[in-house]
């Protein structure tokens, strides 16, 4: 196999065509291989390979910099630069990341997951190279929809202004922009990069603009001319009005093709677009044929799918029926995680209040709104990867008397915090966030976790935090949060959701009372976080310490009665799955302390994420190791019991905890 030999990018660069064409096999061979073991995104890095191993024949990494944007599509770049055998902990702990990642190879520049950023990179990584009088050249890889994301826009204005000598490579495939394509337009793509051509052109304007007398008309003549015939053959492309200079469509799967794009770009001073057609999940039937990206992501282990196909622990529900007839249909949709329990929610509301639209931000499928877009197609809006435009839209749909929900993940809700506080918190607007995998949620590592939410929401006026601990209570915060006259936020994670009995499930904006202890310790666990209270407090019974459990539900408006039955405990102990500082534990321990006269507060422990960038590993590990299952939650209700209560006070950390810890415990912050 010729993959056996290839461990860095000049190994590629001696290969005849017919081993490159071996070669692509074989990757793809291998990827498919890869992801369906330990999983990972498979259709876009199958849609890259032949653009990969172009990009390392043409350029000369690291010395040349190469960017991904988003970095999911770079699996053959760690293929082809030494990191063949550390696929088989793809996504793993103590593993090799699903993404770029800068401890691992001097080829990785960004850590990038998060989409339409490298652009910014790349203008920075160029400006820095010009003042240092460097010849190094800049690459970056933009695709999957990353050009639907403002900051990308913002990026290439600069870039345009600047004359940044910026390589863009826009590999688009069919998930993004893409224009017109016709065998015209790519001839006289090939002929506007070619050098020689570029060179002589340049030398006949000069020559006609020193024509005397007549230098000026006859240039503007010629350059209009040139230019009329361009707009005859070629799409206007934005990218030219913006001042950067744009070649293709070229089909991205012509290796030969591809390098002489490549090359002839690179001899352009400024900005220049690069346009590759690709086919997503290309080699891989399953995955080529996959028009709702069931194949983007590959998750291996996962829980029994329900009857319209969807993995529960992906917390997505297939779309279901084409369309969705009557309320019946709604009722009948199963229930697994709390995505299925908002999805048949908003059908339901939606069904009834016509004012009701759904929101998201190129995730309709993970997010739960599929079914909605088939009922309610009217009312349903994908505004691409532009958090912010969603947010922001969501306000100006509710000035105008109607009931937005924006539905995205919580990781992606900290680009859109700007504007809800001052576009939607500050004007008050009836807005419903709804962040799905919320807290932590494993195999993609520190960028997907959804530690900041809870942070964020609490530190904006008005807006009122929904944290539901079962599948039935999202359900019930949905119909409370859409009869709000504020902002609102509803946060839940992708794991399997328990299910309660109704009588077990809160109302309105109350807290549930969930276990009767003896009045030693009280324990607030949000959201999820009930669970492993209830397992601790399992463990804790039988060594004669008997905890009071509440689940608070309404984290931004605590329930009085749960404080007040707080209070009369002898210690109040937080959990939750989000960020310590400034976290839910810390809210809920000032309003315990608002709610009493001065003194009279019980000593108060928070548990929760620690101030550090957490590595990838699956969820309930960990959990664990940061002391938030139930064994860590009993140890640390254990520890404070018998240290005794004189000593039991909020624990202030006095050092930031590491920045990728191995193993952390909450206990490291009780001293």
């Amino acid at each position: 196999m010729i993959l056996e030999h290839i461990d860095s990018p000049a190994d590629l660069r001696s290969l005849t065509p017919d081993e490159l064409t071996l070669l692509c096999e074989e990757i793809r061979g291998f990827i498919v291989d890869a992801v369906t073991t330990t999983g990972g995104h498979l259709g876009s890095n199958l849609g890259v390979v032949e653009l990969t191993l172009a990009l390392h024949r043409t350029f000369d990494s690291p010395k040349d910099v190469l960017l991904w944007d988003t970095g999911h599509q770079a699996y053959v770049h760690k293929l082809v630069t030494g990191r063949r055998d550390a696929f088989t902990r793809l996504r793993q702990a103590q593993g090799l990341s699903g993404y770029p990642n800068r401890t691992e190879s001097e080829h990785d520049w960004v850590e990038n997951s998060h989409a339409s950023t490298i652009l910014s990179y790349a203008h920075g990584l160029a400006s820095a190279f010009e003042l240092q009088k460097s010849d190094r050249r800049v690459i970056a890889v933009v695709g999957d929809g990353a050009l639907t994301g403002g900051m990308a826009y913002e990026a290439l204005n600069n870039l345009g202004h600047s004359g940044k000598r910026v390589l863009i490579v826009l590999n688009d495939n069919g998930r993004s922009y893409a224009p017109t394509v016709s065998r015209l337009s790519l001839s006289l793509t090939h002929l506007r990069l070619n050098p020689a051509y570029i060179q002589a052109r340049q030398r006949l304007r000069h020559l006609i603009r020193e024509l005397p007398g007549v230098g000026e008309l006859a240039y503007s003549g010629v350059h209009g001319l040139t230019s009329a015939l361009r707009e005859v053959v070629t799409p206007h492309t934005f990218f030219e009005a913006l001042g950067i200079r744009y070649a293709g469509p070229i089909d991205g799967h012509d290796i030969a093709g591809v390098e002489m794009a490549l090359a002839n770009a690179a001899e352009w001073p400024g900005p220049i677009v690069v346009h590759l057609l690709t086919q997503k999940g290309r080699g891989y039937a399953p995955a080529e044929e996959d028009d709702i990206q069931h194949l983007h992501d590959v998750k291996v282990k996962v829980s029994v799918p329900d009857e319209t196909g969807a993995a529960g622990d992906e917390g997505a529900l297939a779309p279901g029926p084409a369309v969705i007839d009557s309320i019946d249909e709604v009722a009948e949709l199963p229930v697994t995680t709390y995505t299925h329990a908002f999805t048949r929610a908003l059908l339901r509301h939606g069904e009834a209040d016509p004012r009701i639209v759904a929101i998201t931000a190129a995730m309709p499928g993970p997010t739960g709104l599929l079914p909605f877009e088939a009922r309610f197609p009217d009312r349903f809006v994908d505004v691409g990867i532009a958090e912010q435009h969603a947010v922001t839209a969501a306000a100006g749909m509710a000035m105008a008397g109607l009931r937005p929900v924006v539905a995205v993940y919580s990781t992606f809700f900290s680009r859109a915090f700007d504007q809800a506080n001052l576009d939607v918190g500050l004007h008050k607007l009836p807005v419903v966030l709804v962040l799905d995998r919320a807290g932590i949620t494993g195999d993609d590592g520190p960028s997907h976790h959804g530690v900041l939410d809870m942070a964020l929401a609490l530190s904006i006026p008005g807006m009122t935090l929904f944290a539901p601990s079962s599948a039935p209570e999202v359900e019930v915060m949905l119909e409370t949060a859409l009869s709000l006259d504020g902002p609102s936020m509803i946060r839940f994670p992708k794991t399997p959701a328990p299910w309660v009995a109704p009588g077990d499930v809160g109302s309105g904006l109350e807290a549930r009372k969930v276990r009767t202890g003896d009045g030693s310790v009280c324990v607030l666990a949000v959201g999820k976080m009930v669970t492993a209270a209830q397992e601790a407090a399992l463990m804790l019974s039988h060594e004669g310490i008997d905890i009071t459990i509440w689940d608070p539900r309404v984290i931004s408006e605590p329930d009085p009665a749960m404080l007040a039955d707080a209070s009369r405990h002898a210690l109040v102990v937080t959990v939750e799955d989000g960020i310590r500082q400034g976290g839910a534990g810390m809210f809920l321990a000032d309003a315990l302390r608002a709610s009493l006269p001065c003194g009279a507060t019980p000593p108060v422990i928070s548990l929760g994420i620690p101030r550090a960038y957490i590595p990838l590993g699956k969820p309930d590990m960990i959990l664990a190791e940061l002391g938030l299952d139930g064994d860590g939650v009993a140890r640390s209700v254990r520890e404070a019991v018998a240290v005794g209560s004189e000593h039991l006070v909020s624990p202030v950390p006095t050092s930031p905890a590491p920045a990728v810890p191995a193993t952390v415990t909450t206990n490291d912050a009780l001293d």
